[in-house]
Parts: structure tokens; sequence; C-alpha cells
């Protein structure tokens, strides 16, 4: 696979060698560092807030096995964005050209080197904690290797298959914490439809250098307008299950929350019915993510 593009077609001779500033930023970008943080943080409300109990919270946080499964989640999230990139060069270089990392501050047999090292120690951090954990995390591993290589590809099997990871990365902690299951069900079920709706917008984004490339995604294969139409019947779908489940759970700070929620929703339909241009579909993705704080933050009410 040979990069194109005015930058990489400079003789090597004349390129900006980059620092050890630009390597070690450039790496950071290329992890996700804000997304890992925030993944971190998720973890860290739900094994307080949702799994509890939150009155033992210094208990909580002198456990050296949650902290290892935090570890274990950010080291395999950070090999999958490796990985994601090092198949995505050419499409990147389309939709995100400023954003290539791999190539220009990383060469690639580095990038694949340790996207597999990453990969070996969270397993191995979920190995010491139990063999269930180190399982999910096999898992993880192996779907994330195949979102990246064949299913983002695909319509549909893509997003569903990086949503049902976000989910995963609240189910764990159920894995080997298995009190209030309940409470984290419907928190991985929020998670993984507002990520599906967010992936799904982001193929939006992208659908040029996606179609440019091969890649069916679902606004290659159907086009803005039937996506968006898609996007409609999983936010209302998204909606329903939230109210009426917290409502069976019979827990009312969680129905309330949840009912809170469907004024940002509505809020993202409305913007979704107006998004025509790139700028627009990037403003749709930025609210998906206020929702995810938003429900990030009623775990503090529950």
């Amino acid at each position: 696979m040979f990069l194109t593009g005015k930058y990489f077609n400079r003789p090597a001779s004349v390129r900006n060698k980059p620092t050890p500033k630009d390597f070690l930023s450039g790496f950071l970008r290329l992890i996700r560092i804000q997304n890992l943080v925030i993944v971190a943080f998720t973890q860290l409300f739900v094994r307080i807030f949702l799994i509890g109990p939150r009155e033992e919270w210094k208990r909580i946080l002198a456990d050296p096995y949650f902290y290892l499964i935090v570890l274990s989640t950010l080291l395999i999230a950070a090999a999958g964005y490796i990985i994601n990139d090092y198949f995505d060069i050419k499409i990147d270089i389309v939709n995100k050209p400023k954003r290539v990392i791999i190539g220009r501050y990383l060469k690639r047999r580095m990038a694949i080197g340790t996207h597999q090292l990453l990969n070996v120690l969270g397993v191995l951090c979920g190995l010491v904690v139990s063999y269930k954990v180190a399982l999910v995390n096999i898992f993880s591993v192996s779907l994330l290797w195949l979102y990246s290589e064949r299913y983002k590809r695909q319509p549909l099997i893509g997003n569903v298959a990086v949503s049902l990871l976000t989910a995963l990365s609240l189910l764990i902690l159920s894995v080997e914490y298995p009190r209030h299951h309940g409470l984290v069900l419907i928190y991985a079920v929020f998670a993984f439809f507002i990520s599906l709706i967010r992936e799904i917008v982001k193929d939006i984004e992208d659908r040029r250098g996606d179609a440019a490339h091969g890649c069916r995604t679902l606004p290659v294969v159907l086009g803005v307008r039937k996506t968006k139409r898609v996007l409609y019947v999983l936010i209302v779908l998204f909606t329903l299950i939230l109210l009426v489940w917290s409502q069976y759970l019979g827990n009312r700070a969680l129905a309330i929350s949840f009912g809170l929620l469907v004024l940002p929703l509505a809020w993202l339909l409305v913007r979704l019915r107006r998004a025509h241009t790139r700028k627009d579909f990037s403003s749709v993705s930025t609210i998906c993510k206020v929702i995810m704080l938003i429900g990030l933050l009623t775990m503090i009410l529950i």
C-alpha cells in the first residue's frame, strides 16, 4: 500500500524530520487519548455509581483488579485505533489529510508492532483478573481486527461491531462485579445506540473518501436521504427503549434521568433533519458526543 498526496510524494531527504515532541503528539492523536480518558472515567462512574455501593468508594478506588480491567480496556482500545488507522491510510488522506499519523510520524511496521504489543498486554491484564475478563478481551481484540480489516467497509455491520465494542467497555465490569447488572446493562444499551447513531453520521461525513476506495457503507449504498431515514428510526427506537426499560426497572431516578434525555435526543433529530453539508453532519456528531456525556453524568443521580 503506497501513500499518495503532496506530503507523501516528497523525497525523504527534503521531508521535515519529526521531532520527539511531534512524535509524542502524533502518537497521542493516533490512540485518541481524549477518547481513552472518557472510557476510563466512564468505567469509574459505572463501578462507583451503578455497581457500587457508592458509600464504599474508598474501597472501590483501592481495588487493584478494577484498575487492571480499566488498563486492559484502554490498551485494547488504543490498539484498535492504531489498526483502524493502519488499514485506512488511503481513505484518511481523502477524508482527513491533516490527521494522518501512520507514515508521517510513525512507520507502518512500528504501528503494527505497537498494535500487537498493546493487545497482548491488554489480554494479560485481563487474565490477571480472571479468565472470563480475558475471554472478553480476546473477543474484543478479534472484533476490532475484523472491523478494521473487513467489516468497516460493509454496510451497517461495521457500525454495529464498533457500537458493540463500546457497550462491552461497560459490560466487562459486570463480568467481575455482577452487582446491579440490570443498571449496567441499560447503560450499555444506551452506549450501543448512541455510538451506532454517531458511527452512521460519521459515515455520511466520510462518504466521498469511502466511495472512492470501495467502502460500501450505508450512505454509499443507500444514499444520504435514505440513511437519514434509518437514523430517524434508530433515534426513535433508542428513545422508546430507554423510557420503557427505565420504567420496567422501577428506578425513579433512572426514569427521570432518561426522561430528561428526550430533549437532547429531540434536538439531535431536528439537527439531523436540517443537515446537508459535511459541516452540518459534523455538528450532529458533536451533539451525539454531548448526549454521551450527559448520559455519563446521569449515573451520579441513580
